[in-house]
């Protein structure tokens, strides 16, 4: 074996030039979303009066292997692509671990995360279709400023709603935004009739990414020109995400590396899902084995306390209804809560996988996330998004369990992001004001309750 640098970069060339769906190596393919008002499947019609046209396409395709990255979005690609794979030896010199340990960094761009890589195809596709803006939503706010820059570079008009409690935390992002001339509205909000409603049921909610959903498709579905665009949860999203782990595996390939354990937090499921694509791909087909963890808030436990149910995307119920393993959709995290990952439900894709027992996943308090985070920090030189330090947080616990065994295992993980816009939730922490809410089974039970009845 050659010998491995700290950091492994590819050449330009090396850039994928495909996106890789990995539902097309699926047995069981993920269940397909129904019309709320007649429960049959929905139609390309029925989701290009919110979506783009050629993202419906990509959305609905459960056979077609590989997409080709439009030449306007690869060169794009190439301002921050490909992303570095590093190996943390100074994190495994820090935890006395025999394991090896890398992580694929996905925070060299302006917007400080991997949201990117979905933002500017989706902006790329509402472009050629002629189309004057888009909506979206935004919880910690990654995903709003990837979408803001990558709607500057089309000039296409970008409206945000953000979840409420994050505007407020954290004032910084949302002027970056700004700065690439995006509008960023708190949510709920008094401008859709879903969010004055939400309003009045639950005065003064800090709000959750549910909450935001409804208010961005409502305004594009009343918005001529406009279409609704997601940055996670959708399969379209899994697929341009999928650039993550088709450089990571390339990367490995390069230095004949195989990883024993892959990692990566798990909101919506983005991340995860780009990261592990092509190896979930090579562990469908029968070709190699990888052990597989998702790994989500404690606060926000979609997929180990979660139901594997049809459920409304959005709180305000006006989405389609997705098989996920969720909370329900009226779900909302406490105030308390914040290490992101705030969506009640879970990518259908990643949701069939883990009902099939192909994946695993673990869920972490917060206190334990940010005290992983200040670890990694203070080893290995970057900051990481609270989001990404769920990731770092199970790297940990697995590379100590090596140390316990004595375990030579590969270990690589996702470090989604970086978390200088997040400096308020690290205050909080050093400051001895986070604690680990974790909601009850009654709590919980309350959610399941209004599932829909399908």
């Amino acid at each position: 074996m050659k010998d491995i640098p700290y950091k492994i970069y590819l050449d330009e060339s090396e850039l994928p030039k495909n996106w890789y769906n990995l539902r097309a190596d699926m047995k069981n393919k993920p269940a397909p979303l129904l019309n709320p008002a007649t429960l049959q499947p929905m139609t390309a019609a029925e989701l290009s009066g919110v979506f783009c046209d050629e993202l419906v396409t990509q959305e609905l395709d459960d056979t077609t292997p590989y997409f080709e990255i439009p030449e306007e979005i690869r060169d794009f690609y190439k301002m921050y692509r490909p992303a570095p794979l590093v190996r943390a030896y100074c994190l495994e010199k820090k935890l006395g671990t025999p394991a090896k340990i890398y992580y694929k960094f996905e925070g060299n761009n302006t917007s400080g995360s991997h949201k990117l890589n979905s933002a500017i195809a989706q902006a790329y596709y509402a472009k050629k279709q002629g189309l004057r803006g888009v909506t979206t939503e935004t919880g910690a706010g990654q995903w709003g400023t990837a979408l803001s820059m990558a709607c500057s570079y089309f000039e296409l008009d970008c409206k945000v709603y953000m979840v409420k409690v994050s505007y407020e935390q954290k004032p910084f992002r949302r002027e970056v935004m700004r700065v690439y001339g995006a509008s960023v509205t708190p949510s709920p909000s008094m401008e859709t009739e879903v969010g004055r409603k939400i309003l009045q049921e639950h005065p003064g909610t800090s709000g959750s990414l549910g909450c935001a959903i409804s208010e961005a498709v409502e305004m594009a579905t009343h918005s001529e020109g406009y279409r609704y665009v997601l940055g996670s949860v959708l399969n379209q999203v899994l697929l341009h995400q999928s650039i993550i782990g088709l450089e990571t595996k390339t990367a490995l390939d390069k230095y004949g590396i195989t990883p024993d354990i892959i990692i990566g937090c798990a909101g919506g499921g983005s991340n995860l899902g780009g990261l592990i694509a092509p190896f979930m791909g090579e562990k469908l087909r029968g070709e190699k084995d990888y052990r597989i963890i998702a790994v989500e808030p404690a606060s926000c436990p979609s997929f180990t306390r979660g139901k594997f149910a049809y459920d409304f995307c959005d709180t305000g119920m006006v989405c389609p209804l997705a098989k996920m393993y969720t909370l329900g959709s009226g779900f909302i995290p406490a105030p308390n809560h914040a290490g992101g990952l705030r969506y009640h439900g879970m990518s259908t894709t990643l949701s069939q996988l883990y009902d099939d027992g192909l994946m695993e996943a673990v869920s972490v308090p917060q206190t334990a996330v940010f005290e992983a985070a200040e670890q990694f920090a203070r080893v290995e030189g970057i900051l990481p998004a609270p989001e990404s330090s769920h990731a770092i947080r199970a790297a940990i616990d697995e590379a100590m369990k090596c140390k316990e065994t004595g375990e030579e295992k590969t270990i690589v993980f996702g470090l989604t992001g970086t978390g200088y816009f997040d400096m308020l939730a690290y205050e909080k922490f050093h400051n001895g004001k986070m604690d680990d809410y974790v909601p009850t089974d009654a709590e919980l039970q309350a959610g399941f309750n209004k599932l829909p009845k399908v």
